[in-house]
């Protein structure tokens, strides 16, 4: 259709707003962790996995936001994402709708896709590499 292959030109401009909007939602549950903000009923003392996803997740999310490292970053993430959600939510149940698990597997997948598709437009990585 005319009107989508007219769009395919703003591919690196959509993919910048998905990976900075995705970092944005991934920093708010790494601060929930580190610094309970947003206030969460799960506030506390936090194991050495607990501590280890929220700084993975806070400062993963902040260099995701700002385009840097991109690809590596990405990487970690999405392995974090299928630790979390293997540990974390397929216990409980088979479906990720029964289990808690969307977000860890939509997180997964979105960061699996920016390993391969790169940072998009927006994003410090393409500086450092002109």
């Amino acid at each position: 259709m005319k009107l989508f292959e007219s769009l395919a030109k703003y591919k690196p401009q959509a993919l910048g707003v998905l990976r900075i909007m995705t970092a944005l939602q991934f920093i708010e549950h790494g601060s929930q962790k580190l610094f309970n903000f947003p206030v969460s009923d799960h506030a506390g003392a936090l194991s050495g996995l607990a501590l280890t996803s929220g700084i993975l997740e806070f400062a993963g999310g902040i260099l995701l936001a700002l385009g840097l490292f991109t690809r590596p970053v990405a990487f970690l993430l999405a392995g974090e994402m299928a630790i979390a959600y293997f540990m974390a939510h397929f216990p409980r149940d088979f479906f990720p709708v029964n289990n808690g698990g969307d977000a860890a597997i939509s997180f997964c997948f979105i960061f699996l896709y920016l390993v391969f598709a790169g940072a998009g437009a927006f994003a410090v990585d393409n500086r450092r590499n002109a």
